[in-house]
């Protein structure tokens, strides 16, 4: 068990070292939440790298545990490799855990889904997103898996942004859980050698 701690904290400590080299902008930028910042994470660099896409597989799968959870997703497009990657790993840990898709729109042609993939009414699933701010993607998909019958039991982020989602998702009782926060990430260390 120590081992195993151990090898998710070498994880994790690789995991910030990519982050921070590869998916961190310093400069004014326009959030997803339309609020104006002075540093951006671009988690999609980390998820749609092996790399970092294995280390936040790993990492959340170990942030899931014993707990009875039937599926992992959230809104395309955050969540669409990271679910893909935990699904895959726990098959290979023998704990399969299912997949699914919150599409921006229902589609208007096929099977006319809003949720691709394992959904079922009753199922336990947890929301996952690269990075969270105001928490209005999560939010969104929470309410499609809400209406399809799945109950939430959290939130799983890359990075909280501290920005409101944490106190969002706090007022529908679903606790948000990221592998690391703004403050890990320390971009003002960054500002300064820049």
């Amino acid at each position: 068990m120590q081992k195993r701690e151990d090898d998710i904290k070498e994880m994790k400590t690789r995991l910030l070292e990519l982050i921070k080299e590869r998916a961190l902008f310093l400069g004014e930028r326009k959030l997803s939440s339309g609020k104006m910042s002075n540093y951006y994470i671009d988690g999609k660099l980390i998820t749609c790298d092996p790399e970092g896409l294995y280390l936040t597989g790993k990492i959340i799968l170990s942030m899931i545990g014993q707990e009875k959870i039937d599926a992992i997703g959230g809104m395309t497009i955050g969540a669409d490799p990271i679910a893909s990657a935990v699904a895959v790993l726990s098959h290979l840990e023998k704990c399969p855990v299912k997949a699914f898709i919150v599409r921006s729109a229902q589609k208007e042609h096929g099977m006319g889904k809003l949720i691709e993939g394992h959904l079922q009414k009753g199922w336990s699933v947890v929301i996952v997103d690269d990075v969270v701010t105001t928490g209005g993607s999560v939010l969104k998909a929470i309410k499609a898996v809400e209406e399809a019958g799945a109950v939430v039991k959290k939130v799983i982020a890359i990075v909280d942004r501290f920005e409101g989602a944490r106190e969002a998702l706090a007022e529908k009782k679903i606790p948000l859980v990221s592998i690391f926060n703004r403050d890990d990430v320390d971009f003002s260390s960054l500002l300064a050698n820049r």
